[in-house]
């Protein structure tokens, strides 16, 4: 699944295409299309652009498409892939189909030059939208400052695993990378996430920063040490006890709750 990781590896193929003129546009539908806009506008949008710079927020691809036009959003939910002129850098995605069938392709420029940016989407969970709404995303995990860590938590009695996949809060995290991150910085995801002493929320903001950093050189959001365990027998990389399985923030959730225990308040 698509996480902060994943679609920098797309943010970066795509901007090889930066200085590449659009001669097409491929719509198959408007279902997957965001914001109420229609094939016919993306279309008009988009269309003769020369791609002049890429960037992300999160799990949001940005485009821009140079003077007077708007910003090209992307969007990749849980299965969608990036490839350029045949190139799919991630491949496979976790718990995502390996097959790539063209019925799945949601959206594609195809270039002057006669080549083709698509985005493929086997769930349809993802979208494609003009002039994204940045200042609804929290800011980018990768970059995290310990400031706009305390913010995202403070007075929260949500589960601190909820509050780090809430987008608006903390933009780029996903599950793996979130039970990763938790379970480097030994602390609970069911915890309050308002309860965290000044302690612990220094030690989360540097384990964030540095596991998004070290996953990213691996090759991705399941490159985690805990990765290999997530399963019903699994066990803690770091002590051998056995891990805690159970739902937090609506998602599947592995976690040692000996190493929470032991970790210094």
């Amino acid at each position: 699944m698509p996480e902060l990781l994943e679609v920098e590896v797309y943010r970066r193929l795509a901007d090889t295409a930066v200085g590449r003129t659009v001669e097409a546009v491929e719509v198959p539908g408007s279902w997957f299309l965001k914001g109420g806009i229609t094939p016919s506008e993306v279309i008009d949008a988009v269309r003769g652009a020369t791609l002049a710079a890429t960037d992300r927020r999160g799990k949001l691809l940005t485009v821009d498409l140079g003077p007077d036009r708007p910003v090209l959003g992307l969007r990749f939910g849980m299965t969608g892939r990036l490839a350029l002129d045949g190139e799919d850098p991630v491949g496979q995605l976790e718990y995502a189909s390996g097959r790539d069938d063209p019925a799945w392709d949601r959206f594609a420029l195809r270039f002057t030059d006669g080549g083709r940016l698509r985005l493929s989407d086997p769930r349809r969970l993802g979208g494609v939208e003009l002039d994204p709404d940045l200042g609804a995303l929290g800011p980018d995990a990768w970059s995290l400052t310990l400031a706009e860590l305390r913010t995202a938590l403070t007075g929260s009695s949500a589960p601190l695993k909820a509050r780090m996949l809430d987008q608006h809060r903390i933009a780029g995290l996903g599950n793996l990378l979130v039970d990763e991150t938790l379970w480097r910085a030994r602390l609970d995801p069911a915890r309050a996430a308002g309860s965290l002493t000044d302690a612990e929320v220094r030690r989360l903001q540097r384990r964030i920063v540095s596991t998004v950093g070290q996953l990213f050189e691996r090759g991705g959001s399941h490159r985690g040490d805990l990765q290999g365990e997530r399963h019903r027998d699994g066990h803690c990389p770091r002590c051998g006890a056995s891990l805690d399985r159970r739902t937090v923030g609506g998602r599947t959730t592995y976690s040692c709750a000996r190493c929470a225990r032991a970790a210094p308040g």
